[in-house]
């Protein structure tokens, strides 16, 4: 089925924030995470970037493959606000096409190729430099809907109530409440 954009999706062009202060990818909170700003785009796809830094090498002076693929994943995940579903990674296949220096800033597109019930397709992008920079990684993904209490279940007691005590996070939790 061809993805539709929710109605009550963040307007092209806005930032999407981070979804957690602790999450690896988009959080602030995190020293050494990614920091990857994610901007909703036309239809149901983003833009985003993130900036590899020396804490984020594998080879000396080059981007760890992990952590390329984490951004992928960010990416790719960030799309769901654009639907206004919760969901979680359920397979992620990712090409690696050239080494990405660090201090290089890494562009990434992504979009929703697909929904099928809980099931959601996309694909992601990650050039070197900008948007008409040489494609250095590329990802296929399989998200799978869940309901909040998957996160309740399965997380660490601590950490989810902290997040339910952070006034932005309970806020983002509430915009998923409305029926699609």
């Amino acid at each position: 089925m061809k993805p539709v954009r929710h109605p009550d999706a963040p307007a092209p062009g806005e930032l999407l924030g981070a979804h957690y202060g602790q999450c690896f990818g988009c959080g602030g909170d995190q020293p050494h995470g990614l920091h990857l700003q994610a901007r909703a785009g036309d239809g149901v796809s983003i833009t985003a970037e993130f900036t590899v830094r020396s804490a984020h090498q594998g080879a000396p002076g080059l981007a760890h493959g992990g952590v390329l693929a984490t951004a992928l994943d960010e990416t790719l995940g960030s799309l769901n606000w654009l639907l206004r579903t919760i969901a979680v990674t359920g397979r992620l296949e990712t090409d690696f096409r050239r080494p990405v220096p660090v201090d290089t800033t890494l562009y990434l597109e992504a979009q929703v190729t697909a929904v099928a019930g809980r099931k959601i397709y996309s694909t992601a992008t990650g050039r070197i430099g900008g948007p008409d920079g040489p494609v250095a990684v590329r990802a296929d993904a399989l998200f799978i809907e869940v309901k909040v209490e998957h996160f309740v279940h399965h997380g660490r007691e601590e950490e989810i109530r902290a997040a339910m005590d952070d006034p932005d996070q309970v806020r983002r939790a509430r915009a998923f409440e409305v029926n699609p």
